[in-house]
């Protein structure tokens, strides 16, 4: 898992509801042997018309907003179906992290695996921050601090935020369950050890005398 404690950085608002994540990366970027490059299908129906050629009304291929490390955007980011390609291509496109009222559970989950920090703050605060950006013109940058647990708008406006214990944890560190578990070794031996002598019969190996 890719380390994150803190950024700021450029922030473009993209405020719809129910991105989805065939809108995130449709399906035909996602037949690829690896994921190396998998960014270019990033927001490929919307960033790019039938010609191939960007267009220029998307924020994300306008100044300074092609620069975004931070994304905001409206309810229940990331629904749609499970695939994984979403979080990496936003993050293969330089994206840290998004953020939104609400969000898919299972895009959630799976951008912490992948580097990429959602950030869910109430509907009137996303709103308000998107607004503080665009009066900017995107020039202000944005903070969102995991260790402290805050985003800071250009505005200098704090807005508390949670996260779940274990995968912020996880995401300080930049390491993934297994490296989690291996660095519990002590406490799993020590519940071990006092495991064997309350069920002793649950450690005899099978066929032993």
């Amino acid at each position: 898992m890719e380390q994150f404690v803190r950024i700021r950085a450029i922030a473009a608002p993209i405020m719809r509801i129910n991105i989805d994540t065939d809108q995130i990366i449709p399906a035909r970027f996602l037949v690829r042997t690896s994921d190396d490059g998998i960014g270019e299908g990033l927001f490929a129906d919307w960033r790019t018309g039938p010609d191939g050629k960007p267009r220029p009304d998307f924020i994300l291929n306008q100044p300074p907003y092609d620069r975004a490390e931070i994304l905001i955007a409206d309810r229940n980011f990331g629904c749609g179906s499970s695939r994984e390609g979403a979080p990496k291509a936003l993050r293969d496109r330089g994206f840290r992290a998004v953020i939104a009222p609400s969000f898919g559970g299972i895009f959630f989950n799976n951008s912490f695996r992948n580097g990429l920090l959602p950030v869910v703050l109430p509907a009137e605060q996303v709103h308000a921050l998107a607004d503080a950006v665009q009066r900017t013109g995107g020039a202000q940058p944005v903070t969102v601090d995991l260790e402290k647990l805050a985003v800071t708008s250009p505005g200098g406006t704090e807005y508390g935020f949670g996260a779940p214990p274990r995968l912020r944890d996880m995401m300080l560190a930049g390491i993934d369950e297994v490296e989690y578990t291996l660095r519990q070794s002590e406490r799993i031996e020590a519940f071990r050890s006092a495991d064997r002598g309350r069920r002793p019969w649950a450690y005899r190996i099978a066929g032993a005398g």
